[in-house]
């Protein structure tokens, strides 16, 4: 399943590029604070990680009354790994550019609020947009209409899992004939209406601090932070100007009654023989953090399994923006792109390790020789996901 990194394009509540979040990164910030995008105060979940400053400047107004917020996020990053992948359009046939992106669901604030007009005013005051710019796909239409690209497309839906799933089924695409795939995820839930769908979980922090509403594998870990963005990346066939290579994926869905971390610990392995590698030639993990005891714990199992107590290096860089729907996992991949390409391992910030947990967690940035990084995603329903990505 090789396939060639070439471009990357990041919205993050860290920075609006790639290398903005990445220093912001490894210098410990915190894109965490009180909700600004809606009043919050009916809620008992304060804290976001919102992407600030994202201006619509580089979107032509007519696209603006016809989409989500999350849909103008995905456009720009996704411009930003075109812009950053050097290809030259013209010189490409259409029908080879694909697009592939995931979606937990579709433009929530823009649905609330033609939903409100629906039931306060009636059918006709709502958007003739409202049909295509709340669904799954409408990231990977709009990106395919905006750069022209007519290839193999379509989205994935499990939950935040996708945000790895899309990667590698695009991957696989080039293997049958696309030149170059438009793939991740941007996300963004910030209404109401989103935060009680994730309110309804029970897993979302109720702490009013934004250095303690999210602490995976803390002690003190009391749920996560909703935030929104991601990251877009080109992959192509080609290994010229490449950052890094994806060499190989593994999925599973847990049954409702499997055993906890079962299911992560077969996706895992799934993905190390894909790539042809053991777990020892892994330099890094980036978990997928649920910032619950339980689901930390599980997790943490599953990576004492596969690899050792205390053995290889993890982290969870999310801890700086909140868990972002499918966009955190494909945010993921880009850091470990970086994490390869500057051998320096992002840290968790705010995070005080639990040492039962058994594993090695990465508090602050650190220097570290790194050849291949494996990086975790977890959905709600049971999704696991794992894509190990090569220098």
């Amino acid at each position: 399943m090789t396939a060639h990194i070439t471009g990357i394009g990041v919205v993050s509540p860290l920075g609006l590029s790639r290398e903005e979040h990445w220093k912001a990164l490894l210098d410990g910030c915190s894109g965490l604070g009180p909700t600004r995008s809606f009043d919050s105060t009916r809620y008992d979940n304060p804290i976001s990680g919102e992407v600030p400053h994202f201006s619509q400047e580089e979107l032509p107004s007519r696209l603006l009354p016809a989409t989500d917020r999350m849909t103008q996020m995905s456009l720009v990053a996704a411009a930003g790994a075109f812009d950053d992948s050097g290809i030259d359009r013209d010189q490409v046939d259409p029908l080879d550019i694909g697009v592939m992106t995931a979606a937990t669901a579709g433009g929530y604030a823009f649905g609330q609020k033609e939903l409100q007009n629906l039931w306060s005013k009636g059918p006709k005051y709502v958007s003739t947009h409202q049909s295509y710019a709340w669904f799954y796909a409408v990231n990977t239409g709009q990106i395919s209409i905006r750069h022209g690209c007519q290839g193999h497309s379509g989205v994935i839906v499990a939950d935040d899992a996708g945000g790895l799933d899309a990667i590698a089924t695009a991957a696989r695409r080039l293997a049958r004939g696309n030149r170059v795939m438009l793939t991740g995820s941007v996300d963004s839930t910030m209404c109401p209406w989103g935060r009680v769908a994730h309110t309804s979980t029970g897993h979302l922090s109720k702490s009013a601090d934004p250095r303690t509403a999210y602490l995976p594998f803390d002690e003190r870990a009391g749920g996560w932070v909703n935030g929104e963005g991601g990251a877009h990346l080109v992959l192509r066939s080609e290994s010229d100007g490449r950052y890094a290579s994806l060499l190989g994926h593994g999925a599973t869905v847990d049954a409702p009654r499997a055993d906890p971390g079962a299911g992560l610990v077969q996706a895992i392995r799934l993905a190390l023989d894909a790539a042809r590698l053991r777990a020892r030639d892994i330099g890094v993990v980036f978990a997928d953090a649920a910032g619950t005891r339980q689901a930390d714990r599980a997790e943490a199992a599953a990576l004492v399994e596969v690899f050792g107590r205390n053995s290889v290096p993890v982290t969870a860089p999310k801890a700086a923006t909140g868990r972002m729907g499918c966009g955190t996992a494909s945010l993921d991949v880009a850091m470990a792109v970086l994490a390869l390409r500057d051998q320096t391992i992002p840290p968790t910030v705010n995070v005080e390790a639990d040492a039962s947990l058994g594993i090695n967690l990465c508090t602050a940035a650190a220097p570290h020789r790194i050849t291949h990084a494996l990086v975790l995603a977890r959905g709600i329903g049971g999704f696991n996901s794992a894509l190990i990505v090569g220098a």
